[in-house]
């Protein structure tokens, strides 16, 4: 008599935090372009760092230790690092979805949007047009939309071009991201949206360094 257990017929238990984060909050089960939210997502967390650092300021002694008179871009650098948790986070929690929904690449799995359209906005905008004077957000008499750095403000220009060519390549998906996403487990889901990100980049870079 055959006592053994088959597991793959049990019960899994629900990865309640990994699909959170994987569905970006729950916007990946809406019904229509769920990609197409996630990038939005991308977007409103890329333009959120400032507002939220220079509010935080306010009640810290922040702006003294990180002020702009040091030699730390802190404006950069929480980019930076938002770039890679979302990354880091995104692998975890795609890896997750996909084993529990037992689909390579779930639909309702969005996070690789918003990592590449962070990822988009981040190379687009903070990698200096060297040849150009720099444009502080802070000496200007607006209040910014937001900064990649704390030399190169968004504007809505940026934010819809960077959009649109994130979209464009996310959807296209030249070589090397459709290659990209016969990589295991979250890395294949992730992967192939970060190239789309370094392609939009480039060409939000260009269009930048063209006057826009």
């Amino acid at each position: 008599m055959n006592t053994k257990t088959d597991t793959s017929k049990l019960p899994t238990k629900k990865p309640r935090l990994a699909l959170f984060i994987a569905t970006a909050g729950g916007l990946g089960y809406f019904p229509k372009a769920p990609g197409t939210l996630g990038s939005l997502a991308g977007l409103a967390l890329a333009v959120a760092v400032v507002p939220l650092w220079l509010g935080l300021s306010l009640f810290t002694d922040l702006h003294l230790k990180f002020g702009i008179w040091r030699s730390v871009d802190v404006v950069l650098a929480i980019q930076v690092a938002v770039t890679l948790l979302i990354a880091g986070l995104g692998v975890w929690s795609a890896n997750r979805a996909s084993e529990f929904w037992h689909i390579k690449d779930p639909q309702r799995v969005v996070i690789d949007e918003v990592s590449g359209q962070h990822l988009t906005l981040l190379l687009g905008c903070a990698v200096p047009v060297w040849w150009r004077v720099p444009e502080h957000w802070g000496q200007t008499v607006y209040t910014p939309l937001g900064a990649a750095s704390w030399s190169s403000p968004f504007n809505w220009k940026y934010l819809l071009l960077g959009f649109l060519l994130f979209r464009l390549f996310d959807i296209w998906k030249p070589a090397p991201a459709r290659q990209a996403e016969s990589l295991p487990g979250g890395w294949g889901i992730m992967t192939d949206d970060w190239v789309a990100g370094i392609y939009a980049g480039i060409g939000l870079w260009l269009a930048r360094a063209a006057g826009l």
